[in-house]
């Protein structure tokens, strides 16, 4: 029995002995050296409870077991598991882990020569597009809208009472969608619109014809449609037909010097939109459109007899739609007698009241916000009329300036559809240059009385929602063919 109770404590020792080499190498013995005495014939010790029990002698033999177990006790000490490296400090991935290699190979593929090239590439072409950029246009366009945003503040100041600036914060988030509207039609190549511009002015001729049923009407005109908010088709024509003319003129070709393919189509085309416009009430649009619609047709190489012809026929129909309402004969006699005494006449008040603003600003005028004229004396301060408050409150240096900024965007838009690498760049340039140097030269036209008096929006100047935004969409389009033309020189 003694020899049987012996060799059962040397086995349990041995598989004790076995359990701590695999703890060792597995790295789970606590790191303090300490003894560990194991006795044989019992269970291990407490570093070592974990470990499943063995079996024991029966009770019928306890006694004889503990006493010879106590004479052949021996101490063994066992080495701790090695100190692991980095145990104090935050646990980093192992070379082996895929979180290891991810960043190994991160750090490689950084440092590595193509990435090195690949950055040097985007940088110069940053650089390159940096460079492309026209700043006489881009100057010449946040000056006019910084200086509208001014005088929209200073001219509405007494048109909502008790919220001065009511219409300041509406004409701010109308600009805050032009620039976005800006910034994507200077990223997106001007081509990529080519296959929207048959959709587009199929869209405005729509829009434009529902505004005859269902428009509102104000100031004697039916030009706005409300579909959630107040839009004004009449503005969204302008782009999307300078869109379309350019787009089609350059697909006809020599064609368009064709009676049956160029003239009889365009003026079609034109003569629709600008009927539609007509029936409005709204003149002055319709006369910006159809400058810009006559204006891409010459620059596609139409006929020089075919425009005469339109031409004449065009003044014709102008006249007798002036001469055949009664409130464009009052704004024609106003045209002739603009300061009657007093500004008593009805017809001319708006046009007198305007040519006084100019007048009492002098040279310097009278200061930012200091106008006397937008405090209920003129109509429309802030829309039609805002040149009057400029002239008023800048004086005639703040006028000649604007006229300076819009002499400038005449000039690189027209440089920029003359350096177009094709037909189509320089058609749509032209056009929408000719847009907005037109509508400008109307406004102002009509506010100094050297045109009879019609309502149309200084660009960037005046407030309104469909005309800022559709206008500084135009010039993102200015900005992305004159910097392709950039890339050709």
């Amino acid at each position: 029995m003694t020899v049987l109770l012996a060799r059962q404590g040397e086995a349990n020792s041995m598989l004790v002995r076995q359990r701590v080499a695999q703890r060792e190498r597995h790295g789970r013995v606590p790191v303090e050296r300490r003894a560990t005495t194991v006795t044989r014939a019992t269970q291990p010790a407490d570093d070592y409870a974990g470990l499943p029990s063995l079996p024991m002698a029966t009770s019928a033999t306890s006694a004889t077991s503990a006493t010879i177990g106590a004479s052949t006790t021996t101490a063994r000490t066992y080495r701790p598991a090695p100190r692991q490296r980095g145990a104090d400090k935050p646990a980093t991935a192992r070379p082996g882990s895929m979180q290891g290699d991810t960043s190994a190979l991160a750090t490689r593929a950084l440092e590595s020569p193509f990435a090195a090239r690949f950055a040097q590439q985007f940088a110069q072409m940053q650089l390159q597009r940096l460079r492309q950029m026209d700043y006489p246009l881009l100057l010449a366009v946040v000056g006019l809208l910084t200086l509208g945003l001014l005088m929209v503040y200073s001219a509405s100041e007494f048109a909502s009472p008790g919220d001065p600036g009511y219409w300041f914060q509406r004409q701010a988030l109308w600009a805050t969608l032009g620039l976005i509207a800006l910034c994507i039609t200077a990223r997106v190549d001007y081509h990529q619109w080519r296959r929207f511009a048959l959709p587009g002015v199929g869209i405005c001729l729509a829009l434009l014809l529902a505004v005859l049923f269902f428009g509102r009407t104000a100031y004697g005109a039916q030009r706005w449609l409300y579909i959630g908010v107040s839009i004004q088709p009449s503005e969204l024509a302008k782009l999307a037909l300078a869109l379309y003319l350019a787009h089609w003129l350059t697909r006809k070709g020599d064609d368009v010097r064709s009676w049956l393919y160029g003239l009889l189509p365009f003026a079609a085309l034109t003569g629709l939109s600008l009927a539609l416009v007509l029936a409005q009430n709204d003149m002055g649009t319709s006369l910006v459109i159809a400058v810009m619609a006559f204006t891409v047709f010459y620059m596609a190489g139409a006929r020089l007899a075919h425009l005469l012809a339109m031409l004449a026929l065009g003044g014709g129909v102008y006249a007798i739609v002036a001469f055949g309402t009664s409130f464009r004969r009052a704004r024609l006699d106003a045209f002739l007698h603009p300061l009657p005494p007093g500004c008593s006449a009805a017809n001319s008040y708006q046009v007198c009241q305007g040519l006084i603003s100019l007048g009492s600003g002098g040279l310097f005028g009278r200061g930012l916000g200091e106008s006397v004229q937008k405090a209920g004396y003129l109509p429309n301060p802030f829309t039609d009329s805002i040149f009057a408050i400029v002239g008023e409150e800048l004086g005639l240096v703040g006028c000649v300036a604007l006229l300076a900024l819009f002499a400038t965007l005449a000039w690189r838009g027209y440089r920029a559809g003359r350096m177009a690498p094709d037909a189509f760049g320089a058609s749509l340039a032209c056009g929408i240059t000719t847009w907005l140097v037109a509508q400008a030269l109307i406004n102002i036209g009509s506010v100094v009385d050297a045109i009879p008096f019609t309502g149309v929006p200084l660009p960037f100047v005046s407030f309104g929602g469909s005309s800022l935004i559709t206008t500084l969409a135009a010039v993102g389009v200015l900005f992305n063919i004159s910097r392709q033309r950039e890339s050709k020189q």
